[in-house]
């Protein structure tokens, strides 16, 4: 049952569309793809950073406070030091692609006044 292939293939000849992207379209996705890497890369590192500036001190007050050795098991330990990661990370991530998109906007709005 359903659509013979040979029907299917008539109708649909290629997967991508009929659609076809202009090269400014083009250009907007590369800059958009580019901004995106930059962000995920800035907030890895900004991560890493957070994650050992926030394991010494939680390990150490584990091992030296009495308060902490009490009531902070391995799971609190972990949660302590994977929250500071993550914030950092997405905060980061968040920051520089929003900056890379300023950025490409002035571009853009640079290239449309000399067209004209």
């Amino acid at each position: 049952m359903g659509i013979p292939s040979e029907l299917r293939d008539m109708l649909l000849p290629n997967k991508k569309g009929v659609l076809v992207a202009s090269p400014a379209e083009d250009r907007k996705t590369l800059r958009s793809k580019q901004c995106t890497r930059e962000g995920v890369r800035a907030g890895f590192k900004a991560a890493s950073i957070a994650g050992v500036a926030s394991a010494v001190p939680t390990l150490a007050a584990v091992r030296m406070i009495p308060w902490a050795k009490a009531n902070l098991n391995y799971t609190a330990q972990a949660l302590i030091i994977s929250a500071a990661s993550i914030a950092s990370y997405f905060i980061t991530a968040d920051k520089t692609i929003l900056e890379c998109a300023r950025k490409n906007a002035k571009l853009e709005d640079a290239l449309r006044h000399n067209q004209q």
